[in-house]
């Protein structure tokens, strides 16, 4: 036998003998919450288990390295009487980032100074997601258009500079569609390739394969029309598996068109579980190893896991957050009002 037919038929053999996955059955979670005063938190950075990040309303941006032991928190304000409301954060290895949402939008860097590395003003100008590519010097915020096209901005130095994508390269937004600013996780990245979740008019996704060079934008069936409907979060398990969901913000208690899959990158998308719980959420995150299989959503109604890639769903918890990061295949750090939370699934 020639020797690469060997190797091809060995590889088969191997991959023939692998046992297939076999997703958890997860039938509650332990939830340890701690209170934090005055601060609405929907944007979160989970680093490990005894380290989170989180940025929130009224300028509050804080941290624990010790599993909630402890705790550093701070306010900061702009100009002396502005106090910033953060729904936007992300964290590389110089440095935490922070973004406003409203007028003026105010993008912070926090190391050793409290450096404004970006602002905008504009009666428009609303941003609510923000998220760096894996080398950390690239990275990404979306916002609401100020024009015909959806607020962009970039950086290519690791967030001391950022620009603003132009309309004539964008994709064309219909008036009345724009973004929400629910938990920080309607941008995905996997790659070079980012996903961005659109709502209100339309629900739609952008894509972009060169970190934000070019795009595409693609239809979704998830329900659309008016200002509170459409995708809040996204995310990817792979380059082709992902999932969004989110709904009517005014009607929590719906669960049509709400969730949808996609097998091919997002360039189509199926309509799962529909009039089906879980209803409306504004967080969803694929388990870490679970294969895509495995996923757990938020929202103010509560906690509910699948482990069939989203055909059917369990409710954990009723306890009201707005964000979810997992840190492993266990453990995941929440956000909410007044509170940051550590999840355990059981």
């Amino acid at each position: 036998m020639k020797p690469y037919l060997t190797i091809i038929l060995l590889t088969l053999i191997f991959f023939s003998c692998q046992p297939e996955y076999t997703p958890r059955v997860i039938n509650k979670v332990e939830i340890e919450t701690f209170k934090i005063e005055n601060s609405s938190i929907r944007a979160i950075v989970g680093i490990d288990e005894e380290t989170v990040y989180f940025a929130g309303s009224n300028g509050t941006l804080g941290n624990t390295k010790d599993a909630g032991k402890t705790w550093s928190i701070e306010t900061i304000s702009y100009q002396d009487s502005i106090q910033p409301h953060f729904r936007s954060m992300a964290k590389t290895k110089d440095g935490v980032f922070a973004l406003s949402i409203a007028n003026p939008a105010l993008l912070y860097k926090i190391n050793d100074a409290k450096k404004i590395v970006y602002t905008e003003n504009h009666e428009k100008v609303f941003y609510d997601s923000m998220h760096f590519f894996e080398n950390e010097k690239d990275g990404i915020a979306v916002g609401d258009p100020t024009e015909n096209c959806p607020s962009i901005i970039i950086t290519n130095d690791g967030g001391n500079s950022w620009t603003k994508i132009p309309c004539s390269e964008l994709p064309k937004f219909e008036d009345g569609e724009a973004f929400f600013a629910a938990s920080n996780t309607n941008i995905e990245i996997l790659g070079n390739t980012v996903w961005i979740g659109s709502g209100g008019k339309k629900a739609r996704i952008l894509k972009s394969t060169d970190k934000g060079k070019s795009w595409e934008i693609y239809t979704t069936p998830v329900i659309q029309g008016n200002g509170p409907q459409g995708i809040y979060s996204i995310d990817f398990y792979d380059e082709n598996t992902g999932i969004v969901i989110g709904g009517d913000y005014s009607k929590p208690e719906d669960n049509c068109r709400n969730k949808a899959i996609t097998n091919d990158g997002g360039k189509t998308w199926t309509v799962i579980a529909d009039n089906e719980n879980p209803n409306y959420k504004s967080c969803v995150q694929f388990v870490p190893g679970g294969k895509g299989k495995e996923i757990v959503t938020v929202g103010k109604t509560g906690i509910s896991y699948s482990n069939d890639g989203g055909t059917t769903w369990k409710e954990l918890s009723k306890e009201s957050f707005y964000s979810i990061q997992f840190v492993n295949n266990t453990t995941a750090w929440l956000s909410g009002n007044e509170k940051i939370a550590r999840l355990k699934l059981m």
